[in-house]
């Protein structure tokens, strides 16, 4: 009980010197103003150069807007790019080390708005730590993350160009292959049990992209449960698996087993990158090109 009194004090104590530090950076500075995700203001006093990321995307979008340098703490799982491994680590979403956070003096959190905690938000936000909360349900979101990011981190001039690299990439894969003849998508996300992700998900608007049609997209929930029999019913042309543990011929559901099975008989089980695609960041579009590519391959199966 002492020890958890101690480590409460201690936390109050860095809270109070870290909210005094911001105050006095404060004073007569043009101030910066950008609305973040959930149509929060955040204001800062000065471009932020002491950063701290609580998700993975939010760590690719900050390295791709240029703020890579001002980044001193991410959350667990952020491995990309490889060199955020080096920095301190201040927990994962389910549990973030505050303290830890607050001895890091940041001078911004991006957070994950559906991810991270709100009350631990809140706390951060309580004393004096600036919070921007992300969560990028389309593509224009990914881009408009890139171009207020920068704006946050003073680094317009390297997150514009590259917000306006994502939507001129993005054009031109819709350009390509939007118009191509639809191919009926299985999107895998988990084996056991058997879950997929609905037409809500930016996953599905990667499918729609390549001209794809996801079989469970008009489902209700997110990233519904199914069973093997709607999957049958359904009857697929391709079969995509984007979990974690899937094997190299995409085949993580043992579909092989269904040889009836349209996107079997034409040997269309692929495998994706899972964090390509997962994670609402720039790095999707990588993903988008790898799926558009294997909806093209089935295609030309059909002949």
């Amino acid at each position: 009980m002492q020890a958890r009194r101690h480590s409460r004090q201690h936390i109050i104590c860095l809270a109070a010197l870290l909210s005094l530090a911001i105050a006095s950076a404060n004073a007569g500075v043009d101030k910066i103003t950008v609305q973040d995700d959930t149509q929060h203001t955040v204001t800062l006093p000065r471009p932020a150069h002491r950063i701290i990321s609580l998700a993975p995307h939010v760590t690719e979008l900050l390295f791709a807007a240029g703020a890579g340098p001002y980044v001193i703490g991410v959350s667990a799982y952020s491995d990309y790019p490889p060199v955020v491994k080096q920095l301190p680590s201040v927990g994962d979403s389910n549990a973030l080390d505050a303290e830890r956070i607050i001895a890091l003096k940041p001078d911004l959190v991006v957070a994950w708005n559906s991810g991270n905690s709100a009350s631990q938000l809140a706390t951060l936000r309580a004393i004096g730590i600036p919070v921007f909360e992300s969560e990028p349900h389309d593509f224009a979101a990914i881009a408009s993350s890139l171009e207020r990011l920068s704006i946050l981190a003073g680094t317009e001039n390297i997150g514009k160009p590259a917000a306006a690299a994502f939507r001129a990439r993005l054009a031109i894969l819709g350009k390509t292959y939007q118009k191509h003849p639809k191919v009926r998508v299985f999107y895998q996300i988990w084996q056991k049990p058997l879950m997929t992700l609905n037409d809500h998900h930016l996953v599905s608007s990667v499918i729609r992209l390549c001209g794809g049609e996801n079989i469970f997209g008009k489902l209700s929930q997110l990233a519904p449960t199914v069973s093997t029999e709607a999957v049958l019913q359904a009857n697929p042309e391709v079969i995509f698996a984007a979990d974690s543990k899937q094997p190299a011929d995409g085949d993580s559901g043992g579909w092989r087993r269904f040889p009836a099975l349209t996107a079997v008989m034409r040997n269309n089980l692929f495998a994706l990158t899972p964090d390509q695609m997962s994670r609402p960041g720039p790095r999707i579009l990588d993903g988008a090109t790898e799926l558009c590519q294997k909806l093209d391959v089935a295609r030309a199966r059909r002949k």
